[in-house]
C-alpha cells in the first residue's frame, strides 16, 4: 500500500529516544505531532505557540512545477523524483495540491495516459491520507474503471474509507462483489470503518501520522504506557490477528494493535520480539490484501527484527506482486545495510514484475534518504 519514510523512534540503547520525525503530511498534523511529542517527553515549552504556528504558503507556480514532475511531463523524470513530488504535494495538502494529485491519477480517458500501477496506487493513497472529500469523484472513477490495475482500484477504495464520508457507502457496497478479491476485501474494510468512525474516531491520524484502515485495539498512545502491556496482551492480539472466522476489520484492529505494542515496548526486546513474530505469522494468511498490510505495518515500524521475514516475501516469486511491492518499500524504510543487496537485485531488469522492480527502485531512493540529513522525503520548495 504505502511508502513509509521514517520510523518515529530508532532504538537507541541506554539513551532517551529522540523526538520523532514525522512522515510527509499536512502542516497541521505535523504541528500536532510535534506538540504531542514535546508533551510526551515533558519538555518545557509553550504548546499553544506551537499549535498556532503557520507555514509559508506555496505558490501556484510551485504546485504546477510539482505536478509537472509528478506526471513526468518532460519524459525524463526519474521515478523516485516523481514519488518525492507526490509526497511533497501530500505534505502541502491544500486544495490545489489535491487537484494536482487527482489530475495525475485520472489525467484523461486515454488509457495510455494513465499512471502505472505503482504510482497510481500511491496517488490514491495520498488522496486518502489528505482526507479531502473533493477527491472522492476521482477515487470513485478509479474504483469503477475495471481496466485499472487492481492495486490502484483497491487503494482508491481504501482512500474512500480514509476520507470517511458516508456518501461513499453506496459505491463501496456496489463493489463488494467485484471480481478482484483485493478490491472486494478493501470495500468490506472501508464500509466497516466508515460505519464505525463515530465510535472509533477511526479517521483521526494516529501516532504514525496516518489514517489506518481500522483503529488499533490499543488505546491512544497517551492513554497507555508500555508497562500496561504484557505477554498475554500480545498473545490475545495474535489470536485475533490469525482468526479467519473474524472479520477483516477486527483482524486489522489486532494488526495495528500489535504495531502499537512495539512502539510502547520500544525498550523491551522481549515484547518487541513477540509482537513482530506475531505479525510475521500473518504472512501465511490466504489473503494477499492481509499479507500486504502486514508488510506495510513493518514499514511503519522500521524494526530490524522484521528484515528476515520481509526479505523472504520479496524474494518469493510466487507471492502476489502487491505483497512483494510492500515488502520492498518496507525494507527501504528500515534501511539497514543488509537490505541493500536484496533491493538492488530486485531493482534490476532480471526482476520480471514491473511493480516490484519499480518498488525496489523507489526503496533504494528511500534507503539513501534514510542515510542522509534530509528531514523529509520530499522535494525542496523555494517559498518554504
Amino acid at each position: 500500500m504505502h511508502i513509509q519514510y521514517q520510523q518515529f523512534f530508532k532504538k537507541q540503547k541506554n539513551s532517551n529516544p529522540p523526538l520523532p520525525r514525522p512522515p510527509p503530511t499536512s502542516h497541521k498534523t505535523i504541528i500536532q505531532q510535534l506538540s504531542e511529542a514535546l508533551s510526551e517527553f515533558d519538555t518545557t515549552i509553550n504548546k499553544q505557540k506551537i499549535e498556532t504556528m503557520t507555514v509559508l504558503s506555496v505558490t501556484e507556480d510551485e504546485i504546477n512545477e510539482l505536478h509537472s514532475t509528478l506526471t513526468n511531463r518532460t519524459g525524463t523524470v526519474p521515478l523516485a523524483s516523481r514519488f518525492r513530488a507526490l509526497f511533497t504535494l501530500k505534505a502541502i495538502g491544500s486544495p490545489p495540491a489535491v487537484k494536482a494529485i487527482g489530475d495525475a491519477l485520472r489525467p484523461s480517458k486515454d488509457s495510455s495516459d494513465q499512471p502505472q500501477a505503482l504510482l497510481g496506487h500511491e496517488l490514491a493513497y495520498c488522496l486518502g491520507q489528505i482526507a479531502d472529500p473533493t477527491a472522492l469523484p476521482v477515487l470513485e472513477a478509479t474504483l469503477r474503471d475495471t481496466s485499472v490495475h487492481p492495486m490502484v482500484r483497491h487503494e482508491a477504495a481504501e482512500a474512500m474509507g480514509a476520507i470517511g464520508n458516508p456518501i461513499s457507502l453506496g459505491i463501496l457496497r456496489e463493489f463488494l462483489k467485484d471480481e478482484e478479491v483485493s478490491v472486494r476485501e478493501t470495500c468490506e474494510l472501508a464500509i466497516e470503518k466508515i460505519e464505525g468512525n463515530e465510535s472509533f474516531k477511526a479517521n483521526e491520524a494516529g501516532v504514525y501520522g496516518t489514517i489506518d484502515p481500522a483503529p488499533s485495539m490499543i488505546k491512544s498512545f497517551h492513554d497507555t504506557s508500555a508497562t500496561d502491556l504484557g505477554r498475554n496482551d500480545l498473545i490475545k492480539m495474535k489470536v485475533q490477528l490469525l482468526d479467519q472466522q473474524k472479520s477483516l476489520f477486527e483482524r486489522y484492529r489486532a494488526m495495528f494493535g500489535l504495531r502499537d505494542a512495539v512502539r510502547r515496548a520500544s525498550e523491551n526486546d522481549e515484547l518487541d520480539g513477540i509482537a513482530i513474530d506475531a505479525l510475521a505469522t500473518g504472512f501465511s494468511d490466504p489473503s494477499a490484501l492481509f499479507r500486504h498490510e502486514i508488510a506495510y505495518v513493518f514499514g511503519q515500524l522500521s524494526h530490524p527484527l522484521s528484515v528476515p521475514a520481509l526479505v523472504k516475501v520479496l524474494e518469493n516469486k510466487q507471492e502476489d506482486e502487491m505483497v512483494r511491492h510492500e515488502a520492498a518499500e518496507a525494507l527501504g524504510s528500515i534501511a539497514t545495510p543488509e537490505v541493500l543487496t536484496t533491493l538492488k537485485a530486485h531493482a534490476s531488469p532480471e526482476e520480471q514484475s514491473r511493480v516490484v522492480r519499480e518498488s525496489c527502485e523507489v526503496a533504494l531512493d528511500m534507503y539513501n534518504h534514510e542515510h542522509s540529513q534530509e528531514f523529509q522525503y520530499t522535494l525542496p520548495l523555494k517559498s518554504v
